[in-house]
């Protein structure tokens, strides 16, 4: 859990009012409205939410790799703990093209792709595209460039290096192709691994390997992880500090026994509900958030959740834009449930 400690530590990432729109031929999508949060070192975020809601938008926001359609604003401010040129760099004023930028993706923060199926070129071996990183970040040299591949490859539990270096991405199993790519974004000993949906379309064993292999070298090189994902269980096992996320806004954020053991918002509170749990009885049927998650378009100041909420207050919740509640110093609310801003003008 994060202790206060690490809470009045300067953040290694600090991200600040992130926007992020997209012009539709509809009206403006807001599909990220508003993010705030920070990642310390060593510490484990957790960016939790259903399909749509923007976690794969901001994550990627932080390297400058989302589509140019993508209108960004706010700040991504980054604290190099190793090199002094790099402390308070708002990476959002930096082309996304330039060198600067190109020099901090992949060798300070790096990424784990959803599907490595499709982040691996299917025309080059594997060992090639992990040498690729090392030779652009860490030496020029081939042969001491192929020696931290198959080192990373070893690390990551991936037997008969030196065959599995020469193969193809197709020729991997999905677990192993996972390996490779966790072997890929952590050759450069980066500060910050960014993990989108690192287990999707795993099976539980495989899953469970991941993620004490991610656990593993989080401990060995002190690095902080943002880990995006829908599935609360990882969420239980991996992170610190858990930021919810719906319709591009984050409704919740706390330590995460506290988002477990006393959620606030509604949202929250359905998600959790909706987890299987052992015990339930055969006969007992899982929760179920009604509804789906609306397209933010042209949007009204309101709350997203409203049409969902059992809990919802009318002539509120729909009316106007939702403040922020501290509940306690590390606990954020965004709820008209706990403001005190029901009958008074909003934020």
């Amino acid at each position: 859990m994060t202790t206060q400690a690490a809470q009045t530590e300067q953040p290694l990432l600090s991200v600040q009012n992130l926007r992020i729109r997209i012009q539709m031929d509809n009206g403006e999508m807001n599909a990220v409205d508003g993010v705030d949060f920070e990642i310390h070192k060593g510490k484990t975020l957790g960016l939790v939410g259903e399909s749509g809601c923007g976690k794969s938008l901001t994550s990627r926001a932080i390297i400058s790799i989302n589509p140019k359609e993508c209108e960004t604003t706010g700040s991504i401010v980054y604290h190099s703990q190793s090199e002094e040129s790099l402390q308070n760099l708002n990476l959002l004023s930096l082309n996304p093209t330039s060198k600067q930028i190109r020099s901090i993706r992949g060798r300070k923060i790096a990424m784990i792709f959803q599907e490595p199926m499709t982040a691996f070129s299917p025309m080059n071996t594997i060992g090639n595209q992990i040498m690729e990183a090392i030779q652009i970040h860490r030496t020029k040299n081939k042969k001491e460039a192929k020696k931290i591949a198959l080192e990373m490859l070893a690390k990551v539990g991936i037997s008969d290096q030196e065959k599995r270096f020469d193969q193809y991405p197709h020729e991997f199993s999905g677990g192993m192709r996972q390996r490779a790519m966790i072997s890929m974004a952590l050759s450069c000993n980066p500060e910050l691994l960014i993990a989108d949906e690192p287990t999707t379309a795993l099976d539980v064993t495989i899953q469970a390997q991941v993620l004490e292999l991610m656990r593993g070298l989080q401990a060995e090189f002190g690095m902080a992880i943002l880990l995006v994902t829908h599935d609360l269980g990882i969420i239980a096992q991996m992170c610190d500090e858990v930021a919810v996320m719906y319709l591009g806004k984050i409704v919740e954020q706390a330590p995460v026994k506290e988002i477990f053991y006393n959620p606030k918002h509604p949202y929250t509170k359905g998600l959790l509900k909706s987890m299987p749990r052992l015990g339930g009885g055969k006969s007992k049927r899982l929760d179920s958030i009604e509804g789906s998650v609306p397209m933010p378009i042209n949007m009204p100041p309101m709350c997203g959740f409203y049409d969902r909420c059992k809990d919802r207050i009318e002539g509120v919740c729909n009316t106007k834009a939702v403040p922020n509640t501290r509940i306690s110093d590390h606990h954020m609310v965004k709820c008209f449930l706990y403001s005190d801003q029901r009958e008074g003008e909003s934020q």
